[in-house]
């Protein structure tokens, strides 16, 4: 085994594609992938870390810029930009302590400092805006020009490579849409139109991680393998959002946008201690994202903190012409960063998790005496996902091919499944290095469309039965989970969910408290996760990337 994959990594060595890291000396990605296959976990056996995929510098834009800011000018801004929120920020802008630009620049050197480095390197940008500069120097010059400007304004943001954004290819994390320089998605729009900075574009778990089964939670063609700040190649990422989690918990932008089928902000937010708001189908608008499944995709804030994550909400928030499933009218997000308190709020929570889980059961009496009434539930009702791979399936089937038809650049010549798949057998080492299981498994479904309907009510049902007896009949404010452990439940029932930093095990690897409401209740949830962060104070900055 060890001989096969060592000589993998050899071969991938030499298709000699650009290099954008940094050559250090004993620096040896064959040996770390060969100690690698005694990890515990198979997804975490890599066959790769670094992409072997050719790309363009992406700091060439920058250089000069980024040599006059300087190693000094970095190390000043530092204690007035880690960890520190939106609102702080602005306050230090607004102090002329540095400027949208010179912020830029921070996260920029930043990113250039940990990633070209391939010890530290994280792998979790793929992309950056090459006018960011040029578009926070217009910001600073209507900064005093423009009243009641959102929060948003001025802020670098990364988004998700699977979200349009002009200037930037939008790969999905995929070979055969590596030119892909498809257009801003609504959400985009909608940032931009507040005043936000798109400064580039995050890794993922490659086609959102439904390409191939049991591979790497992170890894695209790309962007390569993902890794997590906490413990690189010792802890998983979470997906399939991971470049935006990553990204965010090593502080790399004020924020990032990911999206979620099934757990992939909820995942990641928890194994990255980062706030990560998945919610309900239809409040954010979805048109020129890559999709899954027109029935459960939706895109959703990542931040440092809940506060963040309300104004990141709110600046996406609008509704999408273009999307079926969006709602009219716009809830007013920020109303939430007034908080709530903790007294007499109802939370549920489950026992088995109480009994398994140290952090989980530490935190729910530290929120119990903070104020908070604990209703505990034995057992949950419903939970038979018997037919979600087919939801997925017949979705994935239908929706991408209106994407490439309708959003991607004209160079795109791809159009269904199929012909993906069919693309990556050209180059399997380079493009689908663990296969495309799923990617089969959708050609070959042909599900009709009335089951397909029968499935998706039955999943729904079985979905709600989960926590309706908390959320209905007990009259909770939320109910409690872990990381994405009830993802798939609250995605099947569309029930918005919101993690927060719960602390972190013996091991060092973070842990989420995740907020499950009724739908349309993202307000509410923010601002009852902005209280619960105020009892745990849990998220800590990740070591090597202080």
């Amino acid at each position: 085994m060890r001989t096969t994959l060592l000589s993998l990594v050899l071969m991938l060595s030499l298709f000699g594609c650009k290099q954008e890291k940094e050559e250090v000396p004993g620096y040896n990605e064959a040996l770390l992938i060969e100690q690698q296959q005694e990890h515990e976990n198979p997804r975490m056996r890599y066959k790769l870390i670094a992409s072997r995929v050719e790309r363009p510098d992406m700091f060439a834009p920058f250089e000069k810029a980024l040599d006059k800011f300087g190693e000094e000018r970095y190390t000043e801004m530092m204690p007035l930009v880690l960890e520190r929120s939106i609102p702080e920020i602005q306050e230090s802008v607004a102090a002329e302590e540095f400027t949208y630009e010179e912020l830029c620049l921070f996260y920029l050197w930043r990113i250039r400092k940990y990633e070209q480095n391939p010890e530290t390197s994280l792998h979790t940008i793929i992309s950056l805006n090459p006018q960011i500069l040029e578009q926070a120097a217009a910001m600073d010059r209507l900064r005093q020009q423009q009243e009641n400007k959102h929060p948003i304004f001025g802020m670098p943001v990364l988004l998700k490579d699977n979200i349009g954004a002009e200037g930037m290819p939008t790969t999905a994390g995929a070979v055969v849409l590596q030119d892909n320089m498809a257009g801003d998605a609504f959400i985009t729009k909608q940032l931009k139109s507040k005043g936000a900075l798109i400064l580039g574009k995050a890794n993922l778990s490659e086609w959102a991680y439904y390409f191939c089964q049991g591979c790497p939670v992170g890894y695209s063609a790309i962007g390569g393998q993902t890794l997590n700040p906490y413990g690189p190649r010792e802890f998983e990422t979470g997906g399939s959002s991971s470049g935006s989690g990553v990204a965010i918990a090593a502080n790399y932008a004020v924020g990032a946008v990911g999206s979620e089928t099934s757990g992939s902000i909820l995942s990641p937010s928890g194994q990255n201690s980062v706030v990560g708001l998945k919610p309900t189908i239809g409040v954010l608008g979805r048109t020129g994202i890559v999709p899954i499944s027109s029935t459960l995709d939706t895109p959703g804030p990542m931040t440092k903190n809940v506060t963040d994550n309300v104004i990141l909400m709110d600046a996406m928030s609008g509704e999408d012409p273009d999307d079926a499933a969006s709602l009219g009218g716009t809830a007013d997000y920020l109303a939430a960063l007034s908080g709530t308190e903790l007294q007499g709020k109802r939370l549920g929570v489950y026992q088995p998790y109480m009994e398994s889980d140290s952090l989980y059961a530490q935190a729910v009496e530290a929120l119990r005496k903070a104020g908070a009434e604990i209703l505990v539930y034995e057992e949950q009702e419903g939970g038979r996902m018997q037919g979600f791979t087919t939801l997925l399936n017949m979705d994935m089937k239908y929706d991408l091919p209106a994407y490439l038809e309708e959003h991607s650049s004209k160079n795109i010549t791809v159009r269904e499944v199929a012909d993906i798949a069919q693309f990556n057998l050209q180059d399997t080492l380079v493009r689908m290095p663990y296969g495309q299981k799923y990617f089969q498994d959708i050609i070959a479904d042909t599900t009709s469309s009335t089951a397909l309907e029968a499935i998706k009510e039955t999943l729904r049902v079985e979905g709600q039965k989960r926590f309706d007896m908390a959320l209905k009949i007990d009259n909770v404010d939320a109910f409690l989970s872990i990381n994405n452990y009830s993802a798939g439940y609250a995605a099947v029932a569309k029930y918005p969910a919101l993690c927060v930093p719960m602390g972190y095990t013996p091991s060092g690897e973070p842990e989420g408290i995740t907020l499950i409401g009724l739908p349309y209740s993202e307000k509410e949830l923010l601002e009852l996760g902005m209280a619960i962060e105020t009892v745990l104070k849990a998220r800590k900055q990740p070591e090597i990337y202080k």
